[in-house]
């Protein structure tokens, strides 16, 4: 192929509807960590659209530069559409085709990047002529949700959108409504989220997906989960234990009841269904995240049992602290084998720190909470309770109230109403009384109040406080600066 040719090749390939084409940033994504999902989900997951999943893993390893391997899965993906042999395998083959001619167009198989480019014009052109709107296919809008679904947290609201159009044109499809309802679920709590129960909308959308394919044991599973956070607890167990019957060894139904058993207390029972879910999927950073918190748990209730009955409850069971330190240091290690495997795993690494905090590693906590911060595009809300647990830490294990009002100041700075945003505003709230109380010539105490009524569109106690602030420290330029602004907006 002409200079000329492999030119023009490049818009069309611009035009192609695929995953090269849906912006899935690599550095939005552990790629090593989606490649072993994706593998794990070709092994277990019970539907008949692997061939999503096939293509998605395409992607990746073309993002690792392994285009024989990404040859091999496209194939496959190609091999199980066509296997399938329904009215919508053209339709289906549309996203396989165009990752084809992206892929070939990498390894300047120039040719055979022409030749898919080709298939899919020619499919298209076919759908015109039977009079079908080509610019409203649910195959491809419904691929593409899952792979946003699949790729990263941050693309769950794109996702939405693409199983919204899907829907549109093909309301009563299984797997459209089944992914609907998962990004729906996942971004009501998503970073540590608690959605009211009035703004609660995949309750109804899961309850759809169950109804329309009974068999899909994972989403009846986050069913029982969403239900059970709404206290609905007899409805809850009740899916959760036919999720369970159904796939007794899928790991994607062992993790979700092992997470509502934690959570309805059953520690015990979360951690045998635990194990068996890790002995499918060893490396699952989510399973290992998963058993820490039981042991945390257990370590939380051995604690408080010693706060409550003393010494004769440790007499009566042994050595009570060595128990309490066995469960820490199990902690730990899932917690640790966790980042191992999912190095951006935010949740696990505030766990690690606060749990190194418990067994007196400083250290090592304060070492954690910084590699956190410096993981690149994070969240907001994973920003937030970086900096609320990291904040707290200061305060309560090194002393340092100083650096702790920064790290809470930068929580309460974002604007996302989570619960680490409100426990920042009440420890910079109690730490300003505090010093003010302590010593009522530093100015810092009083500063910080002032932030605390700005934030909080108090102008009047704001100005107060910063006119106390300035008297005491008539030279910070800062105060004076606040000062005049909050003036001017009276």
């Amino acid at each position: 192929m002409s200079e000329q040719s492999k030119t023009t090749l490049k818009p069309r390939l611009l035009e192609l509807n695929c995953h090269f084409t849906w912006r899935l940033l690599e550095e939005d994504c552990d790629i090593v960590e989606l490649e072993e999902r994706l593998h794990n989900q070709i092994e277990y997951l019970l539907t008949e659209n692997k061939y999503m999943v096939h293509n998605l893993l395409a992607y990746a390893e073309h993002l690792k530069g392994d285009y024989p391997e990404a040859i091999a899965n496209l194939e496959k993906a190609e091999e199980q559409i066509l296997k399938a042999n329904s009215d919508e395998t053209n339709r289906k083959c549309l996203v396989t085709y165009g990752n084809y001619a992206w892929v070939y167009y990498h390894t300047k198989q120039y040719e055979k990047a022409q030749i898919y480019i080709d298939k899919v014009a020619s499919i298209f052109q076919e759908l015109k002529s039977s009079s079908q709107d080509s610019s409203k296919l649910p195959e491809i809008y419904g691929e593409q949700g899952w792979s946003l679904l699949k790729f990263c947290g941050q693309y769950y609201a794109k996702s939405k959108e693409c199983f919204e159009k899907a829907l549109e044109t093909d309301p009563d499809d299984p797997e459209w409504n089944s992914g609907y309802a998962t990004v729906v679920y996942r971004m009501e709590g998503f970073n540590g989220r608690r959605c009211p129960a009035d703004e609660c909308k995949s309750v109804p959308l899961l309850q759809r997906a169950v109804k329309l394919n009974p068999k899909d044991s994972v989403v009846k599973a986050l069913l029982g989960l969403k239900l059970q956070d709404l206290n609905q607890v007899t409805q809850a167990q009740k899916y959760i234990e036919e999720a369970l019957e159904q796939t007794p060894n899928l790991p994607y139904v062992l993790r979700y009841v092992a997470k509502f058993y934690r959570r309805a207390g059953k520690t015990e029972e979360a951690l045998k269904v635990l194990k068996r879910a890790i002995g499918l999927t060893p490396t699952s950073g989510f399973l290992h995240h998963q058993i820490g918190l039981c042991y945390r748990q257990k370590m939380i209730r051995q604690k408080n049992a010693s706060a409550r009955y003393g010494r004769s409850y440790s007499q009566n069971t042994g050595n009570h602290s060595e128990e309490v330190k066995e469960l820490i240091q199990k902690a730990i290690f899932h917690f640790e084998m966790a980042l191992e495997h999912k190095k951006t795993f935010i949740f696990a690494y505030t766990d690690l720190a606060n749990m190194y905090t418990e067994a007196k590693r400083y250290h090592k906590a304060e070492e954690t909470f910084k590699k956190a911060l410096d993981i690149k595009k994070l969240t907001e809300e994973e920003k937030q309770q970086i900096h609320f647990n990291y904040g707290r830490f200061l305060e309560n294990y090194m002393r340092s109230e100083t650096e702790a009002v920064k790290h809470y100041r930068e929580a309460l700075l974002i604007s996302e109403l989570t619960r680490e945003r409100q426990s920042s505003e009440v420890a910079l709230k109690r730490l300003a009384d505090r010093m003010v109380k302590r010593d009522a010539s530093d100015a810092t105490g009083f500063c910080l109040l002032g932030f605390l009524y700005k934030l909080n569109q108090n102008t009047r106690k704001a100005i107060e406080c910063y006119e106390k602030a300035s008297e005491l420290d008539p030279d910070n330029e800062e105060y004076l600066s606040v000062l005049c602004d909050l003036k001017l907006t009276i």
